[in-house]
């Protein structure tokens, strides 16, 4: 084979490979969310169909979210850390471009994927984190706000003042005698271990695919602890020639995993999008085997939680425990679906 013959039979396997591609790719598009996002799906599906870049789609749609002061999972509104600052971390992966951005333990600012999506674009980082990225953020036009809310401030105050029965934080109810807390549904239990984000992905009709995570992170956290959700490949990992996976629950577990990364790794191997989520999440529970994070029965006393989708258009999400739900747009419904699962849940895991 000669040269010039060499040259047109590769052309012509490219070619190929490009039809094979394009006809992989779904005759619609999708949005996949965690529960708290069905705002958030409805939001980035509009845009999709305005022909806009997924990424541009599923920023704006968790944007929803974090500046929403009810969720205290996200943004504006979420639960703080130990000292009453709240935290936020981000990721944003961009198939087409293989762009990815983060910032991790950011204060001050409402939308930190925003702020994620401007570092892949305008710096040559991958992450930046704690005081450099509020610079960055203020450097690109970003307003410093308080973002601790009134009930958020409460739950924290609640929280210090049942902290330990030696320190000098009460619960005022407590100064009347038989009041214990005074009548109030607190389920301090909850907020002890409460996990809180949004991840959104998803692909258009062309196959091109984002995903974003974003959060305010582990409820009264050691300042400066930072999550799997600005990691990339662990809180949320993209391959446009794959598809995405994003998950919230416990992120150690996700950082020593690399979870997201595997599970896309799984698909590429042929897994459909809940196999491999399924996969990993078993992987997740051989691999606990600290007393304290494992119950009874030696599972995981914790929750972790995939939404996952390939550039088909086929889509999952996926729970260690049952009982979860997930939110989804597939292009005709926007619904909250039944995640998947790893175990029958005898009690509700955060």
């Amino acid at each position: 084979m000669n040269r010039r013959e060499f040259v047109k039979t590769s052309v012509t396997g490219l070619s190929t490979a490009g039809v094979l591609r394009a006809a992989e790719a779904p005759a619609r598009p999708v949005v996949i969310s965690s529960a708290n996002g069905l705002k958030a799906t409805n939001k980035a599906m509009k845009m999709i169909r305005r022909g806009e870049d997924t990424l541009d789609a599923v920023v704006a749609g968790v944007n929803l979210v974090e500046e929403d002061p009810n969720d205290q999972s996200v943004g504006y509104g979420g639960l703080p850390n130990e000292h009453g600052v709240v935290q936020l971390d981000a990721s944003v992966m961009h198939g087409p471009t293989h762009g990815a951005g983060s910032v991790a333990a950011l204060e001050g600012i409402k939308t930190p994927s925003r702020v994620a999506k401007l570092v892949m674009e305008r710096t040559d980082h991958v992450l930046i984190v704690g005081e450099g990225a509020r610079e960055f953020a203020l450097a690109m036009g970003f307003q410093n706000e308080d973002l601790l809310t009134d009930e958020a401030r409460e739950i924290w105050l609640k929280w210090k003042s049942q902290l330990n029965p030696n320190d000098d934080w009460i619960n005022p109810k407590d100064r009347v005698s038989g009041s214990g807390l005074g009548g109030e549904n607190v389920n301090l239990e909850r907020i002890l271990k409460y996990h809180g984000t949004i991840n959104c992905n998803a692909v258009n009709a062309k196959g091109d695919i984002s995903g974003v995570t974003t959060t305010s992170g582990l409820s009264f956290k050691i300042p400066g602890r930072v999550g799997d959700s600005p990691i990339i490949g662990a809180g949320l990992y993209v391959d446009n020639d794959v598809g995405a996976c994003g998950s919230t629950g416990r992120g150690e577990a996700n950082l020593k995993t690399c979870a997201s990364f595997m599970v896309v790794e799984y698909m590429r191997q042929g897994l459909s999008p809940e196999e491999a989520g399924l996969r990993v999440l078993k992987r997740i529970s051989e691999n606990t085997v600290e007393p304290y994070l494992r119950d009874e029965t030696g599972r995981p006393n914790f929750n972790v939680l995939f939404y996952v989708i390939n550039k088909k258009g086929e889509f999952a999400g996926v729970s260690m425990y049952s009982g979860r739900q997930y939110a989804v747009h597939d292009g005709e419904v926007n619904q909250l679906c039944d995640a998947a699962y790893l175990y029958e849940a005898k009690d509700a895991l955060e």
